[in-house]
């Protein structure tokens, strides 16, 4: 397995100049995604948050939390390696207006997304667990992320689980409206 430096119990960064992640990898991030408050564990491939490029593999349990947020002056794409997952994007108020649906190559569905505008999103995860590659522009920047205030903070478990079930109808929904068009 390659060496990796622990910056949080889901953040680990690599400072190798080549970069090669694995299965060993999968496995060590699946590890620590279970054992993570928030269910989830990344490899960061690049070496700095202020490297102009941002590439991770990560690992989300199907219970982890990814509060809807939008990124400003960044996009992000994401290439599913294991698992299938629906990404809800929302207009400025919190009303669905688009889903994606994405799992690994084999499942029959889209593999790749690219969101290239700044539009809230979150994670709906039909997998025990999803792997992906995420790649964004950099440099990381606390203020650029805004999460949505129509949704609850990652810090209260129970108004999180309530929401996810309203979100993960209200997919189901458009869905549906989308197959009857």
């Amino acid at each position: 397995m390659i060496e990796l430096d622990r910056i949080s119990d889901e953040i680990y960064v690599t400072r190798s100049a080549v970069v090669s992640l694995g299965d060993a990898e999968i496995e060590f991030l699946k590890a620590q995604a279970v054992s993570s408050p928030k269910g989830r564990a990344r490899i960061c491939a690049h070496r700095s948050s202020d490297d102009s490029l941002h590439e991770m593999l990560i690992v989300l349990s199907r219970e982890s939390y990814v509060q809807p947020h939008k990124h400003l002056g960044k996009s992000e794409s994401f290439h599913i390696i294991e698992g299938e997952v629906d990404v809800a994007i929302f207009d400025d108020v919190g009303q669905i207006s688009d889903v994606v649906s994405l799992g690994a190559m084999g499942t029959g569905r889209k593999f790749f997304y690219r969101l290239s505008d700044s539009r809230f999103h979150t994670l709906l995860i039909h997998s025990d667990m999803l792997v992906m590659h995420e790649v964004t522009n950099g440099p990381f920047i606390k203020g650029q992320s805004i999460n949505a205030s129509f949704s609850p903070s990652d810090g209260n478990p129970e108004e999180t689980k309530i929401y996810m079930k309203n979100i993960a109808r209200e997919v189901l929904e458009w869905q549906q409206s989308r197959t009857r068009s």
